[in-house]
């Protein structure tokens, strides 16, 4: 007779026993899981090392840049009339500035109509615009005022034009989309009734055609004494990587200044001393060991992390240039912390930037030895070498993946194995229920044989 409950026919807890002896099989499991969070924990933590490496070798590579070394910027005496602003390689320069005119748009508008008034006239307008090709616009007798501003603005041709209203009626704009002399404009037309929109002529009391109400005009401004024009009050052209942007006219001059950023310069600086000092606080995270909880970093035996936080602290402490006025970045304020951080002397700094090429020398100097060499090429090289397809972190990572995939394997057999234990103890349980239970029922037959021998 078969057992359909484990442990019936014996009396014995069989599932306790299989669920305790295979727990006892899954014992290593504890410390295999342990070793994968670990694991997975270095794994992070050399991604986040990966990450701010590159971001070292980044900022350093951006000092390396001739342009991280003139920056220009521009001032100007009194921006209100005269604003300024520079592109990279503009060149120092110093110069006065007297804005005499400013460049205007032309306008015209037609005289006022009812509103919603018809044209009542088939013909067409020709906008000309300088000495460009005209433009002809249809116009149809049932045209509004609205309907002729939408046919120009549709026309390209070079104006704009709405309606504006005026006491109650209503009278048709035209505006020059752009500035100076060379955009202003003639509107002609080609049938009697439509007179109203020509700009050839200008009548009086009262007007009978569009009125030119601003005439275009050039710019007009001193630079450093010279009288210059301008169809645009944005002016990009009178000094090399310089844009002026003139915006009222002037009494007295404007001094207008561009030179080297130095800020700029102290700024790349210091990207470059925050970047290390991050990377230098997570690798210091990783690798210490707290006292009080007895409890060590997850990367405090790693022999890759201390290796690199020692060539990484021994680089920044080396020495630099072997001729130049500075030579060790202390010279121009950059000081190591007790915790190997490093913070900048804002004083020192000032005084480096005011001797810009011998700083520069400092930093950027190739002299073809990594021991000698600018200190933003050493670095730059040394975070390159770390984070490379080929580098120690690279290596590093794809190690413990190797063993995060072994270590999953490990946990697969150990399971397996439990698996198979409960499995042949739960065969073996079965087989001694059933057996207990035939025994079980030759006892009942035997004892009720004897009983039936008693009776007779």
């Amino acid at each position: 007779m078969a057992i359909s409950s484990l442990g019936l026919g014996s009396g014995i807890d069989a599932n306790s026993i299989v669920s305790q002896l295979g727990a006892i099989e899954r014992q290593p499991l504890q410390q295999l899981k342990s070793k994968a969070s670990t694991l997975q924990t270095q794994l992070s933590l050399y991604g986040k090392i990966k990450s701010q490496a590159s971001a070292l070798g980044d900022a350093a590579a951006d000092l390396m840049l001739s342009s991280a070394w003139s920056a220009p910027k521009a001032t100007s005496s009194n921006a209100n009339a005269v604003g300024v602003s520079v592109n990279t390689g503009a060149a120092a320069a110093s110069v006065s500035v007297e804005v005499k005119t400013m460049a205007r748009s032309q306008s015209a508008a037609t005289v006022a109509v009812d509103v919603n008034s018809k044209v009542g006239t088939d013909g067409s307008l020709s906008i000309k615009l300088g000495s460009s090709t005209p433009v002809k616009i249809n116009v149809e007798s049932a045209d509004t005022m609205a309907t002729l501003a939408s046919k120009i603005n549709a026309a390209s041709a070079g104006v704009t034009a709405a309606v504006v209203m005026d006491g109650g009626k209503e009278r048709l704009m035209v505006r020059s989309s752009s500035t100076g002399t060379a955009n202003g404009f003639q509107i002609t037309t080609d049938k009697p009734g439509l007179e109203k929109f020509n700009t050839s002529a200008t009548d009086t009391d009262p007007p009978s055609k569009m009125l030119i109400s601003q005439q275009a005009l050039d710019a007009e401004y001193m630079l450093n004494g010279v009288t210059l024009k301008a169809s645009s009050n944005k002016i990009n052209d009178a000094l090399p990587g310089v844009n002026l942007t003139l915006s009222q006219v002037t009494t007295t001059p404007v001094e207008i200044t561009v030179e080297n950023d130095l800020e700029a310069v102290k700024n790349k600086i210091k990207a470059v001393v925050d970047a290390y000092n991050t990377l230098n606080q997570t690798l210091a995270d990783a690798t210490k060991y707290d006292a009080g909880s007895k409890t060590a970093g997850p990367l405090q035996a790693d022999s890759l992390t201390l290796s690199m936080q020692m060539a990484l602290r021994s680089m920044m402490s080396s020495r630099g240039l072997e001729t130049g006025t500075f030579k060790v970045l202390s010279d121009v304020g950059i000081e190591r912390n007790t915790d190997g951080s490093y913070k900048i002397n804002s004083k020192k700094m000032t005084d480096g930037v005011s001797n810009l090429a011998e700083l520069k020398k400092l930093f950027t100097t190739d002299t073809g030895n990594s021991s000698t060499n600018g200190f933003a090429l050493k670095i730059r090289d040394f975070a390159r070498g770390l984070v490379s397809a080929d580098g120690r972190i690279t290596n590093r990572s794809a190690g413990i993946q190797t063993s995060i995939k072994k270590n999953s394997e490990d946990q697969d057999r150990v399971n397996q194995r439990a698996d198979r234990v409960e499995e042949n103890l739960r065969r073996q349980y079965s087989a001694l229920d059933n057996k207990m239970a035939q025994m079980g029922g030759l006892s009942s037959y035997v004892s009720s044989q004897i009983a039936q021998w008693n009776k007779s």
